[in-house]
C-alpha cells in the first residue's frame, strides 16, 4: 500500500473535501493476495462488494475484448529460433481514471500502515485490479500507444505490441540475436511513450540477455553467470518453458482421485495444455471416459 501511495496511484483526500457534499461516492474494500512465486503481496480491490444491493462492477461496462487469443500468442511465440518474453510493470496502474470518476474509487487505510492510528480516506487515481472495466481500458491504452507511434517507431515493434501481447505479457520470437536485441530496445522505447515499462525479460539466448540491464531481467535470470550457468525454467502463459533446451515441459502432480468417472474427469481436466501437446497422452483417458458415459457408470 505504501508503494501505491508513494507512486501517486492513490492520494489522500484533503480534510476540507471530506465535508463537501458529493453526488456519488463509493468505498471499496481491499485485501492482499500473496504470490509465492514472486514472494510479494498484491493489493486487490473488491469491486464485487455489495452495499444496499449494488456493487461497483455491476455499474461498470466491461468494454470490448481487445486481448489477443492465448493460442495465437503462444503459436507466434515459437515461430522463430530466438525467443523473448517480458511483461509490463503494474500495467493497470499506468492508466489514469478521469478525475470526475475517482470519487467512485474511495478506500480507507491507516496512515503509514500503523493500526494504532485512526483510519483515513484515500482514493485511487488509476485503474485497479478487480474492476470489470480495467482490462479493456488498459489494453486500449497500450494498443493506442502503438497506433499513435506508427509513423515514428519501427514497424516490427508496433506490430509486436498489437499482435504479441497477452494483456501485460509480451511473447515474441525472431530469426537472429541481432534482431532480438534491436527489438527489445525498440519495444522498451515504444511502450515508454505510453507510460508502460517492460520488465522481467527472459530469452533463450545468452547474448540477448547480456544486452538487457540486469535489473530488468526476470528474477531467476538476474544473478546467473551467463557464461557458465544453465538457463532456468520460466513460466510462459502457464507453460513451463525450459530456456536452456528451448522446449516446453509439463509437470503433472500425482492426484489421489477415486478410480471412477468423476475422478478420471478431474485429473484430465486439471492438465493445462491449450496447444494440445499432450493430446496423445490424454486421448486414451478421454476414450475411457467416453466408454464410461456410454455404459452410464458413476
Amino acid at each position: 500500500m505504501k508503494d501505491i501511495l508513494d507512486k501517486g496511484y492513490a492520494i489522500k483526500i484533503p480534510t476540507e473535501q471530506l465535508t463537501l457534499e458529493r453526488e456519488t461516492v463509493w468505498y471499496i474494500p481491499h485485501h492482499g493476495v500473496y504470490n509465492p512465486k514472486k514472494n510479494k503481496i498484491r493489493v486487490v480491490f473488491d469491486c464485487t462488494a455489495i452495499c444496499q444491493g449494488f456493487s461497483l462492477n455491476e455499474q461498470l461496462l466491461k468494454g470490448p475484448d481487445l486481448t489477443n487469443t492465448l493460442i495465437g500468442v503462444l503459436t507466434r511465440f515459437r515461430e522463430e529460433p530466438i525467443a523473448l518474453m517480458a511483461d509490463i510493470k503494474s500495467m493497470f496502474y499506468q492508466v489514469k481514471v478521469p478525475e470526475e470518476d475517482t470519487d467512485l474509487l474511495h478506500f480507507l487505510w491507516w496512515p503509514e500502515g500503523n493500526l494504532n492510528n485512526g483510519l483515513e480516506e484515500y482514493k485511487m487515481t488509476v485503474h485497479l485490479f478487480g474492476a470489470t472495466s480495467s482490462p479493456s481500458c488498459a489494453s486500449y491504452a497500450l494498443r493506442r500507444t502503438a497506433e499513435d507511434a506508427r509513423c515514428t517507431a519501427p514497424e516490427e515493434a508496433v506490430n509486436t505490441v498489437l499482435n504479441n501481447f497477452y494483456v501485460d505479457d509480451c511473447l515474441k520470437s525472431v530469426a537472429t540475436e541481432e534482431q532480438a536485441i534491436k527489438l527489445a530496445k525498440d519495444l522498451q522505447a515504444l511502450c515508454l511513450k505510453g507510460g508502460f515499462y517492460l520488465i522481467q525479460w527472459v530469452s533463450n539466448s545468452r547474448t540477448v540477455l547480456l544486452s538487457i540491464p540486469e535489473e530488468d531481467r526476470a528474477i531467476d535470470q538476474k544473478d546467473l553467470d551467463l557464461n557458465n550457468d544453465l538457463l532456468p525454467v520460466e513460466s510462459a502463459l502457464g507453460f513451463q518453458w525450459c530456456t536452456q533446451t528451448d522446449s516446453f515441459k509439463f509437470q503433472l502432480k500425482h492426484q489421489d482421485k477415486p478410480a471412477i468417472r468423476r475422478g478420471i474427469l478431474s485429473v484430465v481436466s486439471s492438465i493445462y495444455d491449450p496447444l494440445g501437446f499432450l493430446a496423445p497422452v490424454i486421448l486414451p483417458a478421454k476414450l475411457i471416459l467416453r466408454e464410461l458415459y456410454k455404459e452410464k457408470y458413476a
